[in-house]
């Protein structure tokens, strides 16, 4: 089993910044990647961002050039910098992890808050 534990979320004006932090523990060994998924009201959840244990990213088309997803693995903890925040990024974000023997992002966070105000 792996555990995740977010934090970080919180309010902030249009073209403010916001870190959040995603500490993983348990069975760090089974994860493939840790990603950030996001979901607005009334929309699909979405993939933001994503870090292999390898140290390759992706990332949604929405926040290339403004969010950056890196790894501490000393710490087994995923960041996600957020730069040049829109409204429309607004929305549950939650940590998840990709478990390497069934390439499914099996394991949840609680999920945080971000709101952007215009």
């Amino acid at each position: 089993q792996v555990q995740l534990v977010e934090s970080g979320g919180g309010l902030v004006q249009t073209g403010g910044s916001l870190r959040l932090s995603c500490a993983a523990s348990g069975s760090i060994f089974s994860i493939r990647a840790m990603g950030w998924f996001r979901r607005a009201p009334g929309k699909q959840r979405e993939l933001v961002a994503a870090v292999t244990t390898s140290g390759d990213t992706n990332y949604a088309d929405s926040v290339k050039g403004r969010f950056t997803i890196s790894r501490d693995n000393a710490k087994n903890t995923v960041y996600l910098q957020m730069n040049s925040l829109k409204p429309e990024d607004t929305a549950v974000y939650y940590c998840a992890a990709l478990r390497r023997a069934t390439s499914d992002w099996y394991y949840w966070g609680q999920g945080t808050q971000v709101n952007v105000s215009s």
